[in-house]
């Protein structure tokens, strides 16, 4: 009997301990939104705005490791993109014709990605005389 006695208390004393955890959880909540801090002495709305600090930089930490890894695997996609688009090229063009075609061709980056442009050839040719023909027959008017 004095054992469940001594388990009861000890329950009772384990509750009333996590009571008091809870209650001190909520009012730091409460003080982290910025709510009941009319009671703080300077020292402690000091220590929370330090803590308010620590926390702010360790979500931009996060938050620079999270760009930073997305820009790595972006730049994984464009990678794949390029080499994708070269083996494109490659069918289209035949393996001889690729060199040719890549010296001609333009990719650009337009809003909604990667657009392939078909190769364009031009050449210079030399101006067509534009002389004008004397006509075999003359007219005579007379």
């Amino acid at each position: 009997m004095i054992n469940l006695l001594r388990i009861f208390q000890f329950w009772e004393r384990e509750a009333a301990s996590l009571r008091q955890q809870l209650q001190y959880l909520q009012e730091m909540h409460r003080q982290l939104l910025g709510e009941g801090l009319s009671g703080l002495t300077y020292k402690d709305l000091q220590n929370l705005e330090n803590q308010l600090e620590m926390s702010l930089k360790g979500i931009r930490m996060k938050k620079e490791s999270t760009i930073h890894q997305e820009n790595i695997e972006l730049h994984k996609k464009v990678s794949q993109m390029c080499q994708e688009n070269k083996e494109l090229r490659k069918k289209v063009y035949g393996a001889e014709g690729i060199d040719q075609a890549n010296g001609s061709s333009q990719v650009s980056h337009g809003l909604l990605g990667y657009e392939f442009q078909a190769p364009t050839n031009l050449q210079l040719s030399q101006p067509q005389s534009q002389e004008k023909a004397t006509p075999e027959k003359a007219v005579t008017l007379g």
